[in-house]
């Protein structure tokens, strides 16, 4: 799923730029950014064009799409999570909370 929220994004870069133990200097020398302009995309505050981004992931050696698109695994571990809490509850709190869930799709629709 691709993610259009700044603040989402900034935090992806910001991450793999300390995994990678990177400064925001490095980063924005080696992507031919100004320091400030770089550390407003880390705080999601500022826009940025498909190439400056494409420079960006060249320079972290990363894909756009390990940046712009939302990893489904996290999804999965919710999802196995509540799975599991659902499993640990007596049988009147899981019918509960299954009816619960049920109302709530009905009402998506």
């Amino acid at each position: 799923m691709l993610i259009f929220d700044l603040h989402t994004i900034g935090n992806k870069l910001l991450a793999i730029r300390k995994r990678m133990g990177m400064t925001q200097a490095e980063v924005a020398e080696a992507a031919g950014l100004s320091d400030r302009t770089y550390a407003d995309i880390e705080r999601g505050t500022v826009n940025m064009r498909t190439e400056t981004i494409l420079r960006i992931c060249n320079v972290l050696h990363i894909t756009p799409d390990e940046v712009l698109t939302e990893d489904s695994t996290s999804l999965t571990a919710q999802q196995a999570e509540l799975w599991e809490r659902l499993n640990a509850c007596n049988p009147k709190d899981k019918e509960t909370a299954l009816l619960l869930l049920s109302v709530y799709l009905k009402s998506l629709d």
